[in-house]
Formats: C-alpha cells, structure tokens, sequence
C-alpha cells in the first residue's frame, strides 16, 4: 500500500525542528553526540489512517554518529505522551511533538507497516501535490515464519549492531555524502 503523507515545505517553524530537538536530545539515554551539532540527513513519513498525527521519522546527524529520532505531531496534547515540546506552524497552528515511542497512533502504524511488509509513503508538498524527493526508501520485513507480531522497539543510534531474537524489522535504505547504507531502524520481539 503506498500511501501519501501530506506536508507544507512553505511553513515557518518557530522554533524549527532541530532547535526543539536540540533541547530534548541530550536527556535521552540513547544519544550521546552534541545538541549543539545537529544535521538533518533525511526524513521519511508514515501516514495515520485518521489523518490526524503527524508521523515523521528522522535521521540526523550529530558529530560522528547518525539518530533515528521518530516523532508525531499532534494538533492537541497527547495524554500519557512524552513530550519533546512545541512548535508554531505558519500553515498549523500550535503543534505538539511527541517521543513517537509513547504515541500510540505511531507505535500501531509501525507495528502495521513492519507485519504487512509495507513502506513509507510518498512524501506530497500540499499546496502543488508534487513529490518531494528523500535519500532514503524505508522496508518492514514481515513476521518470521511461524511467530506472532509483537512489542515494535526503534534502534535510535545507527551503529549496525546486530540484534538477536528479531521476528520482524524496519529497513532503511539511504544515502549520504555519496554512501549508499541500509540500517535496522525498528524490531519486533
């Protein structure tokens, strides 16, 4: 199923999206660079059936290391959610980002596109309808053979670790500074 994730390349941020990264980022156990030197690599989208939540996966860069830093953007706060923090958006209004590990709607669409072997979707500019081209094409494996879907759980560093006792994953493919990767971004146990 390919769907369409709908953005506004023309929006304001205020405060932009690695600025309110920056001030979440060196809380998580996970990350270990510097808040103070982040690039954004690429980006890919799932879409909520509902059409509600914003679902964005992001790779960025902060010195030598690469983060997977999935998100969701929600029009009203998100009870239980942990919140990264908010924006405003010239086309939206008032955002609220969230941790998309505690949002339901992302953790269901992971989980879905993971099990069916789906992909992400095409990324549409809202105000032309054109695609917006990205570097990197995201694949779910489906299940192994004879194994129940369960919890999904995001590789947040990119280091290519191998992880055992996986029924099911999330593939990225992309490329930066002309290197071609493929790196585990999300597993199912």
């Amino acid at each position: 199923m390919t769907s369409r994730a709908f953005v506004h390349p023309q929006a304001t941020l205020r405060p932009s999206k690695l600025d309110l990264l920056a001030s979440w980022l060196p809380d998580q156990w996970w990350f270990d660079g510097d808040a103070t030197d982040l690039e954004m690599i690429t980006r890919f989208r799932f879409v909520d059936p509902a059409g509600e939540v914003g679902l964005d996966g992001m790779l960025i860069r902060s010195t030598d290391a690469v983060y997977h830093v999935p998100v969701t953007w929600r029009a009203q706060p998100l009870d239980g959610g942990a919140l990264i923090g908010t924006l405003e958006h010239s086309e939206l209004g008032t955002r609220y980002c969230y941790d998309a590990q505690t949002d339901p709607v992302y953790l269901a669409e992971l989980s879905r596109v993971i099990v069916e072997k789906d992909s992400d979707a095409e990324i549409v500019d809202s105000a032309t309808d054109a695609v917006i081209p990205t570097s990197i094409k995201v694949f779910g494996s489906g299940l192994v053979e004879g194994t129940k879907g369960g919890y999904p759980h995001v590789i947040h560093k990119l280091d290519r670790a191998p992880i055992n006792d996986v029924v099911g994953q999330l593939v990225g493919q992309w490329t930066y500074n002309d290197v071609t990767r493929t790196d585990l971004l999300a597993v199912m146990h």
